[in-house]
């Protein structure tokens, strides 16, 4: 097996884990098991994040054909969901750590459920699987398949990343919509009608 390839695999199958983790988060319904799973997010979204951008990085100041040079060259596609999961997840991911360590005295303390929608917003699940998913064109090439924009496979296979990315979102969307539901106070103030409701905004 080539090098480069080797390479390629270690930081797909991080952000693979990253992206596996990330999606069980907001099943967990104990806040000592969110913490702690919030936690491995955390630690292979920075480590994903690490690597792509150093053999990026070490791509673009190397002169040459060496094994970082072409791993580099397909990770160019990664990039950008990566720069996401800095921008965005990460910082998610921490204050849902730290929201969830304020429940988790106790093993069997519940999560509550705007943590769990917290989990499921799709700023913290999607950009990572949106970045395993763009592993996937660098390693193919590597392996040499041929996905020149002649070749009719390109047109599908960005087709079916594009849905793929596109029904992720959803779920994510519609996951986090069903949890924060969960968070909204049931009672009489709902129930009151609107005359009474009325009288209670001057």
């Amino acid at each position: 097996m080539d090098g480069h390839l080797i390479v390629l695999l270690s930081i797909a199958a991080v952000w693979l884990a990253a992206g596996i983790v990330a999606d069980g988060l907001p099943r967990l319904d104990r806040a000592r098991a969110l913490r702690r799973r919030s936690g491995w997010v955390l630690a292979l979204s920075v480590a994903g994040v690490g690597l792509t951008m150093t053999v990026l990085a070490a791509g673009l100041t190397s002169a040459g054909d060496t094994l970082v040079d072409r791993a580099a060259a397909q990770l160019t596609l990664v990039a950008v969901p990566a720069l996401a999961v800095s921008a965005w997840t990460v910082r998610r991911v921490r204050r849902l750590r730290a929201g969830a360590g304020a429940f988790a005295a106790a093993p069997e303390t519940p999560a509550p459920y705007g943590l769990r929608a917290s989990a499921a917003h799709p700023l913290v699940g999607l950009p990572v699987q949106v970045t395993a998913l763009a592993t996937v064109p660098g390693l193919l090439r590597a392996a040499g398949l041929d996905l020149s924009a002649g070749n009719g496979f390109t047109g599908v296979a960005l087709t079916l990343g594009g849905l793929a990315v596109l029904a992720i979102g959803i779920r994510h969307g519609l996951r986090h919509s069903r949890l924060a539901e969960r968070t909204l106070p049931t009672g009489p103030a709902l129930t009151a009608s609107p005359a009474v409701v009325g009288s209670l905004h001057v």
